[in-house]
């Protein structure tokens, strides 16, 4: 034995190294990598690759066998998923100890060398060694591998025991045995143990041999049967049994009378003369006969007649949804442009007939001419696709991207399909399997178009933004070609090998988070965006629709039940917290169960379900929106927030205590809420003596806390809210509680544009907020409110911080750019000027 070393810990699952073996490893682990970067620090570049005695991913000394290979790190190559290496073992150790060091393991080790046997001369170890000699050069040539290069290997080594370790590092063995293989140190002794490994794998080779001879056996006689059945088949012809014809002349005819293109026809006739010359007998003859029956049930000319009257789409539009102007406005806008087109594709022969339509080129000799005075055939269809947009609905769950979908389908009159994309990581989701494969399918896009039976359906891709990757290919990418109008005239699908004209589906997408989409995917689509619904908007959707559907599933009558509107406005604020209607629609329905069981018990004949009715049926609420604070206070602001669920107030506190001038965060604030307090701390102590601030207040900690401290937040929005309280806590000014504000603020005091305003200013209006402070430059979005909310609101555009502080805080003005202190109503001044009045 050598001296005792200390060396990084590489350990290995289901891999044993033995040295003189080069082998490559692929490491992951955490704990793998930090001992790989340690190693390379180290001047030897050497590592203790040792096997774990479980194939589990955590490490720990015990999980360790006690003798391994010092190797040396060969080549390496970084990836996204860790580390490719290559490990030439150098020699034997025993490991003393194992310890962690800087998130990584480290051995105490001592090499170990080979016991040479008593007499090397010795005719039984010399006949030993030769005898591995050959069957190991038997096996390397039974393996495949060419004499020549198994003879360059096997005579690079002399020494027993290397030749013996070499060997045995290209053995099929499990691991215990490769370890005992490895902890074995008399030379001799190592010999024989890989002398019966390597004898059992010969024989292992010649039994798979012998099988295999038995199979080509096996397959001669199954082309004897094959030709007796075809005598058989000739029989059976003779005897007028041609069942088997007919179905396959059947099959012919309904391709036969497809107008299919001439490169599908081509594809089509070659595989039906191979199933007439295989016979039903071969196994391929299923495979051709299914694939046939794809082709045979596409809609490869069928067309469904297209309704483009924007009176009765609208009239459709709003029967299945209410609100959702803009996305209305969209749809119908989108129509206008199809209907015009066709109109001037119907006006200009030329459109049709003389120009080319992008087509395939039919087989067909001739089709029926198109009656006199009627528009050309195909030209609303070839006008209305070309360049036509493929929509994406993105918005928050529940707030109709798919119903409204189905009402567009409705609208024109076109079939629709729907697939779902969710989940999906494999290409062949979207382009089907190669017909080499057993059990080969198509895609989904062509499993839709069976589904349609027509050629122009509308097409919804749902849920396009949970698509996935994996080694299999991505899914995403084969969208390319569909949703692209200039390739999808000729999408090829793997399982049909000819290309289908898909230009004339309607294709929309829906998406929850489009920052999920990959850029070139969303490129291709137009997107329409889907806000979440207000609660008025809330209310008459739960008295329009989602009521009468549960009172039908339910089995209930409006004479039996009925809901106020006070009742649907408690269920929309105090259970329920979304952006869309599912989850009201299910507390209208429990609360219809719990009624349904009064009325069939006798206890009622009547519910009239008011607020306190739907406490009682439903329990306590789960929710509890933000009030406004009833009193001014120091160092407290109303600031205002939106998610997709919707908008609601937070309050920000700030509060001064002794410290060395720090600021102290608090509430789950992400960094760019951090950066906007940071921002409010240099613009107050830059501006101290206009803001009536004392120079020693700086010297004092400034703490500020936004409540809800269980929920991360995040965004620039609050940022004149942190300012409004930092510069109240320190000039101990009271805020008026009665207003909220919203804007990202500069370190100059200009205050920013920011989204979600309509939301926000609805939910402080909930709250019982009626003054609000806005960006001007967000003045525009003031428009989107509904009338109500005008008539209530009263809403103060501002540029500068100055004009924020002179609205929130008690005493003050801006006048001349500059922040006064006295009494005067900030009202009072001019240059702040109110939307929506009183």
């Amino acid at each position: 034995m050598s001296d005792k070393l200390t060396i990084p810990v590489l350990p290995l699952r289901d891999v044993v190294l033995f040295p003189g073996v080069t082998t490559p490893i692929g490491a992951g682990r955490p704990m793998t990598i930090k001992a790989i970067e340690a190693a390379l620090a180290s001047p030897d570049k050497f590592v203790l690759a040792i096997a774990q005695r479980e194939n589990t991913e955590a490490v720990s000394a015990e999980g360790l066998h006690r003798v391994g290979t010092i190797a040396r790190i060969g080549q390496l190559q970084r990836g996204l998923s860790g580390m490719q290496l290559l490990l030439h073992g150098d020699r034997r150790a025993m490991v003393f100890q194992v310890k962690e060091e800087n998130g990584h393991l480290v051995a105490t080790v001592q090499t170990l060398d080979d016991l040479p046997p008593v007499d090397d001369t010795d005719p039984s170890f010399v006949a030993l060694h030769r005898e591995l000699r050959a069957r190991a050069a038997e096996l390397g040539q039974k393996s495949g591998l060419p004499e020549e290069v198994v003879q360059q290997v096997l005579n690079g080594i002399d020494e027993p025991g290397r030749f013996a370790d070499l060997v045995a590092g290209y053995l099929e063995l499990q691991t215990p045995a490769r370890q005992e293989l490895l902890e074995t140190l008399a030379v001799d002794d190592r010999l024989r143990r890989v002398l019966v490994h390597v004898q059992r794998q010969i024989s292992v080779l010649d039994a798979q041999e012998d099988i295999k001879s038995r199979v080509q056996e096996e397959l001669g006689e199954r082309q004897r049967e094959i030709y007796l059945r075809e005598q058989l088949k000739t029989i059976r012809r003779e005897l007028g049994d041609e069942d088997e014809a007919g179905e396959v002349d059947e099959l012919e005819q309904r391709l036969a009378d497809l107008e299919l293109p001439v490169e599908a026809r081509k594809e089509v006739d070659r595989e039906l003369g191979r199933l007439r010359r295989i016979g039903r007998e071969s196994m391929e003859s299923q495979v051709i006969r299914t694939y046939l029956e794809h082709v045979a049930e596409l809609p490869w000319s069928e067309r469904t007649e297209e309704r483009l009257d924007l009176q009765e789409a609208g009239k459709i539009l709003d029967e299945d949804h209410y609100a959702l102007g803009d996305v209305k406005d969209r749809v119908l806008e989108f129509l206008a442009v199809r209907a015009l087109r066709a109109q001037m594709a119907a006006k200009t022969p030329g459109t049709a007939t003389g120009e080319p339509t992008g087509e395939f080129p039919v087989a067909d000799a001739a089709k029926p001419a198109a009656a006199e005075g009627a528009a050309p055939a195909g030209a609303d269809n070839e006008a209305a696709r070309k360049h036509s947009p493929i929509l994406l609905f993105a918005g928050p769950p529940g707030v109709g991207k798919t119903s409204v979908a189905k009402s567009i389908a409705r609208a024109m009159g076109r079939k629709y399909v729907r697939i779902s994309l969710g989940g999906a990581r494999d290409e062949a989701d979207i382009r089907g399997h190669r017909r080499t494969y057993v059990g080969a399918m198509p895609g989904r896009i062509i499993q839709g178009m069976k589904q349609a039976g027509t050629r122009n359906p509308v097409f919804l891709l749902d849920e396009v933004d949970k698509l996935g990757v994996s080694f299999q290919g991505d899914p995403a990418a084969a969208l390319l070609e569909v949703l692209d109008p200039a390739q999808n005239d000729s999408f090829a699908d793997h399982y049909l090998g000819i290309p289908f004209d898909l230009s004339e589906v309607l294709f929309i997408a829906t998406a929850n988070f489009t920052q999920n989409i990959p850029g070139p995917l969303l490129d291709r689509m137009e997107m329409v965006e889907f806000s979440g619904y207000i609660e008025a908007e809330k209310v008459a959707i739960a008295e329009r629709y989602l009521v009468p559907r549960q009172l039908e599933e339910n089995g209930l009558t409006t004479a039996q039940i009925d809901f106020s509107g006070p009742a649907l406005l408690e269920l929309v604020q105090r259970y329920t917290r979304e952006a869309g209607v599912r989850q009201l629609e299910r507390e209208i329905g429990r609360v219809a169960r719990k009624s349904a069981r009064r009325i069939a018990a006798g206890e009622a004949e009547k519910i009239d379900v008011n607020p306190a009715m739907v406490g009682e049926m439903l329990g306590r609420p789960k929710l509890h929106p933000e009030e406004k604070s009833a009193v001014d206070q120091v160092g407290v602001a109303t600031g205002m927030y939106y998610t997709p669920m919707g908008g609601d107030i937070m309050f920000v506190e700030a509060s001064t205590m002794r410290g060395k001038g720090e600021l102290v965060l608090t509430g789950q604030l992400g960094d760019v809420m951090k950066e906007s307090a940071r921002a409010a701390w240099t613009y107050a102590r830059s501006h101290a003596a206009g803001l009536h601030i004392r120079e020693d207040m700086f010297d004092k900690d400034v703490h500020i806390h936004v409540p809800a401290g269980a929920i991360p937040k995040d965004g620039p929005s609050a940022g004149v809210t942190m300012a409004t309280a930092l510069v109240s806590a320190l000039s101990g000014r009271e805020v008026r509680h009665d207003i909220a504000m919203t804007g990202e603020i500069t370190l100059r005091g200009r205050v920013l544009p920011i989204g979600g305003v309509k939301e926000k200013l609805l939910g402080a209006l909930r709250a019982g907020i009626t003054r609000i402070i806005v960006p001007k430059d967000n003045a525009l979005d003031l428009d989107d409110l509904p009338d109500e909310a005008r008539k209530r609101l009263e809403v103060y555009p501002v540029e500068e911080l100055g004009e924020v502080l002179a609205l929130a805080l008690r005493d003050a003005r801006y006048a001349e750019g500059k922040l006064i202190f006295g009494d005067e109503n900030p009202r009072d001044v001019v240059a702040l000027t109110a939307h929506f009045p009183h």
